[in-house]
């Protein structure tokens, strides 16, 4: 993170590292497209999806933030230890480990959310064990601060947060709105916009906590780009196109967006995907 930039330079700073990611990773399309033509899959959109996703949370958590806090700030507040570093700035948040924490987790119950689908829901539908629940990453040289929902609220009123993808996207909306749901007294305050029941079936998904004046919403939209016909002698088992150039029709509902998480990586392999003729085919 940039806790460790002063408050006069945090910000531009931040911008710039932000401008230099998007636009890198722009670059890198650019080039493995051509002329529309996607040529490596597995390289570019396996390490892409992973490196936005991880700059466009590192991006919005500074961005979001009222001012950077001081080192001293982060020690005390959030508890960053510096030991083994010279500044919480050297620590790489993304080298460390899965440990098991017997104190504090699991950090919600999906039994009593109202918002976990059943269908995820491991100890209602008959597993026993719990170690599962218990996990929790550590980085080398520092320690994450325990989740806080109302810490997390409250830093979010007024936003709205967004996440785009598949059913991977989709869990990790529900984990995270149930995991805020902990921190909310009145539980009817939280409640799914058009009141939907959560399924796989919808395309839009919104929840707010209308005491915090907060959304999360999630959009399902698996490539992240815009679906064509099937071309003429295409063979038997191409089932559309896509349009590489185009972003999704609804896309201009991510761009009011305060965070922005998505993904589509796992879309985009051999498997489903294939050349033909200059465009890119799924079967």
């Amino acid at each position: 993170m940039a806790h460790g930039l002063s408050p006069s330079s945090s910000s531009d700073q931040m911008l710039a590292l932000c401008k230099r990611g998007f636009f890198g990773w722009k670059g890198i399309v650019k080039t493995h497209l051509g002329l529309k033509t996607f040529q490596s899959f597995n390289g570019v959109l396996a390490v892409g999806s992973s490196l936005s996703f991880l700059l466009v949370l590192a991006c919005a958590y500074s961005l979001l933030s009222p001012r950077v806090p001081q080192q001293a700030d982060v020690a005390t507040s959030y508890g960053l230890p510096i030991s083994n570093s010279s500044s919480v700035t050297d620590c790489n948040l993304f080298e460390g480990s899965w440990i098991q924490d017997q104190g504090y987790y699991p950090l919600y119950n999906s039994s009593i959310c109202p918002f976990a689908e059943q269908g995820f829901d491991c100890l209602a539908n008959g597993r026993r064990d719990q170690g599962y629940l218990k996990w929790r990453w550590k980085p080398k040289d520092c320690t994450i601060p325990i989740f806080n929902a109302r810490l997390v609220l409250e830093k979010m009123r007024g936003k709205r947060i967004v996440f785009v993808g598949d059913s991977l996207s989709r869990t990790q909306w529900e984990s995270l709105v149930c995991m805020l749901m902990t921190g909310v007294d009145d539980k009817r305050d939280v409640y799914e916009v058009n009141g939907n029941t959560i399924t796989k079936r919808i395309r839009f998904l919104g929840i707010r906590f209308s005491s915090y004046n907060l959304r999360v919403d999630f959009y399902r939209s698996v490539f992240l780009v815009q679906t064509g016909s099937v071309p003429k002698r295409a063979p038997k088992r191409v089932k559309s196109t896509l349009k590489l150039d185009k972003m999704d029709d609804i896309s201009n509902e991510w761009i009011d967006s305060d965070v922005l998480i998505f993904n589509s990586g796992h879309w985009w392999t051999p498997s489903k995907l294939f050349e033909m003729t200059g465009v890119v085919i799924f079967k």
